[in-house]
C-alpha cells in the first residue's frame, strides 16, 4: 500500500496521549514520581494504560486528607491547598525522596523528573468551575541541575469526570513536552494542548526556569499564551515571572491605566501618579489593599497584522524599570477589561484615561456585535464599584482644554453621557501637570527612530537612559545582541 497518494498536504501528526506515554515509558533513563491531589491521579493513569510503566514510574500517590498532606507537605500559611508555594513544596519533597531512595551509583543514566498537580475541581453546585497548578522539576542529562515548568490552570468545564479527564491529557502534554521539545519552548506551550479544546481549559500563567530555559524570558512567554488564546490577559512584575492574576486582583481596590506606553511618557506617569491620588482618597479604597495595572490590549502591540514581541519587550522592560505591575490582555473594549477584574474583586474599580478614549466608549460602532448595544456594555461597564478619572486634553491651537465638563461625544449619546458624569461616574484628574500636555508617544518613538535631539525631557526620569543602553526602540544595533539582551 502506497503511503501517500495523489493530492494528499503536508500536516503536522500530533503524537496520540498513549504514543507520547509509551515512548517515555520505553525510555529506560527517564525515570520519576507523580504527586497528584484534588482530581484523581489522571496523569499517572495514561502511563499505566500505556504499558512499560515499570520502567518509569518509581511512585504515585495522592495525598488528599488534609492532615495527611500538612504531614507530607507541611501546613501552609495560609491555610490553602491550591497554591503556587504548595505545589513547589510537593515537587521539593518528591523530587528529594527520589534523590535519596534510588542511587545515582546504581543508576548513574537516569534521568530523574518529579510531576505534581494540586486542585479544585468543579463544586456541587457548579458555581465555582474550579483550578489548579500543575509543574514537572526534572532533567536531561544526568550530571545537570534541575529546570522547571510551574502553570496555573483554570477549568471551564461543568462536569468534575470531564475536568479530570482534561487534567490527565494536560499533565502528559506537559511530561512529554519537557523532554522532547524543552529546545523549542513556544512550540512546547502550543502541545500542551495537543487533544485539548481551547474552550475546556484555560491556562492563565506559566514559568520555565533552571538551565534548560536560561534564555527563556517569561514575559515573552506569557505573551504566547495571549497569541495562542490559551487565556484572555496575563500579569507580571517588574521582576519578569507572571503573576497569578487572581492572587493580585483577589479582593482588591484596582485602578487601570490602559495605553501604548511606546515608549512610556511623563504624561502616562503624570496621569498615574494622579489619578492614583485621587483612587486611594476614595472613602471606600484602603491604600494597603490597591493594586495600580499598566494595561496593554493586543490590538496595541500589532505591526502590520502581526505581534511585534521585540518592541513588546522593549515596553516591558521601560514599564518594569518603574517597578509597575504589566498586564497583557485580548480586551479591545473597555468593559471586557471591567468584566475580568470583576471575577476576582467587588471592590472599587477605577479606570485611568485620556479624553479620546472616553469618546471612543461612548461610540456606538465598538457594540454593535452585542444584541443589547451599546446599553448592554454600559450595563457591564458601570454596573460594578466603577469611576472613571479622565485626563484632559489641550487644544494646541486654541490653548483651551476639553475635559468632563465640555466633552462632546454624539448628540445621540449626549444624555447617556450626562447621567454617568451626575452620578459621580467619571470625575476630572485634579493637578495635571500643564507643561507636558504636548507630549506624545507617537512623536517621542519618532524621534528616538531618527535620532532627533529632545526626546530624554519628555521621558521619566531614567527611562532615557535605559533606552539608550539597552538600544530599545532601536534597529541601530546587531540582532545577535539584541536577542543576547532580551
Amino acid at each position: 500500500m502506497p503511503e501517500t497518494i495523489k493530492g494528499d498536504k503536508e500536516f503536522e501528526a500530533i503524537p496520540s496521549i498513549r504514543n507520547k506515554s509509551l515512548r517515555i515509558n520505553l525510555n529506560e533513563n527517564i525515570y520519576g514520581t507523580f504527586a497528584e491531589i484534588g482530581a484523581g491521579q489522571e496523569t499517572v493513569r495514561n502511563f499505566f494504560r500505556a504499558g512499560g510503566a515499570s520502567g518509569t514510574i518509581a511512585k504515585t500517590m495522592s495525598a488528599y486528607d488534609k492532615d495527611f498532606s500538612d504531614a507530607i507537605y507541611g501546613i501552609e500559611e495560609d491555610g490553602r491547598y491550591v497554591t503556587e508555594a504548595r505545589l513547589k513544596k510537593m515537587l521539593n519533597h518528591e523530587m528529594k525522596l527520589l534523590e535519596d531512595r534510588i542511587s545515582r551509583e546504581k543508576h548513574p543514566h537516569k534521568l530523574y523528573f518529579s510531576y505534581a498537580n494540586t486542585v479544585a475541581t468543579i463544586d456541587f453546585a457548579k458555581k465555582y468551575k474550579g483550578h489548579g497548578w500543575v509543574g514537572i522539576r526534572y532533567q536531561t542529562d544526568p550530571e545537570e541541575a534541575y529546570s522547571e515548568i510551574i502553570l496555573h490552570v483554570r477549568f471551564h468545564e461543568n462536569e468534575a469526570l470531564l475536568q479530570q479527564h482534561t487534567l490527565g491529557t494536560l499533565g502528559v502534554n506537559l511530561i512529554y513536552g519537557a523532554f522532547y521539545k524543552h529546545d523549542e519552548p513556544k512550540k512546547l506551550l502550543r502541545y500542551l494542548y495537543d487533544h485539548i479544546d481551547k474552550d475546556k481549559i484555560e491556562i492563565d500563567t506559566i514559568n520555565f526556569s533552571g538551565p534548560l530555559f536560561e534564555k527563556v524570558d517569561n514575559r515573552l512567554m506569557s505573551l504566547q499564551l495571549i497569541k495562542n488564546g490559551m487565556t484572555e490577559a496575563v500579569m507580571f512584575g517588574p521582576d519578569g515571572n507572571n503573576i497569578l492574576p487572581a492572587r493580585i486582583l483577589y479582593k482588591k481596590n484596582v485602578l487601570a491605566l490602559r495605553g501604548s506606553f511606546r515608549p512610556v511618557t511623563k504624561v502616562n506617569i503624570d496621569m498615574y501618579e494622579k489619578s492614583h491620588k485621587m483612587f486611594v482618597a476614595e472613602s471606600k479604597v484602603d491604600p494597603e489593599l490597591t493594586e495600580t495595572i499598566f494595561e496593554i490590549t493586543l490590538s496595541n502591540l500589532r505591526a502590520e497584522g502581526e505581534i511585534d514581541e521585540e518592541d513588546f519587550m522593549d515596553r516591558a522592560k521601560l514599564l518594569c524599570s518603574l517597578g509597575h505591575t504589566v498586564m497583557i490582555s485580548n480586551f479591545q473594549e473597555y468593559y471586557k477589561l471591567v468584566e475580568y477584574f470583576s471575577r476576582y474583586t467587588k471592590m472599587r474599580l477605577g479606570l485611568a484615561m485620556g479624553v479620546n478614549n472616553l469618546v471612543d466608549i461612548f461610540d456606538e460602532k465598538y457594540y454593535r456585535h452585542l444584541s443589547g448595544g451599546i446599553l448592554e456594555a454600559f450595563g457591564k461597564l458601570f454596573f460594578k464599584d466603577l469611576k472613571v478619572y479622565l485626563y484632559p486634553m489641550k487644544d494646541e491651537e486654541t490653548g483651551k482644554y476639553t475635559t468632563s465638563e465640555n466633552l462632546k461625544v454624539h448628540p445621540r449619546m449626549k444624555e447617556l453621557y450626562k447621567f454617568f458624569k451626575y452620578n459621580g461616574k467619571v470625575v476630572d484628574i485634579e493637578n495635571y501637570n500643564p507643561d507636558i500636555m504636548n507630549i506624545f508617544s507617537r512623536e517621542v518613538l519618532h524621534k528616538i527612530e531618527t535620532n532627533e535631539e529632545g526626546w530624554e525631557e519628555m521621558l521619566p526620569k531614567g527611562v532615557s537612559e535605559l533606552i539608550k543602553e539597552k538600544h530599545l526602540f532601536s534597529c541601530e544595533v546587531d540582532a545577535e545582541e539584541i536577542d543576547a539582551e532580551l
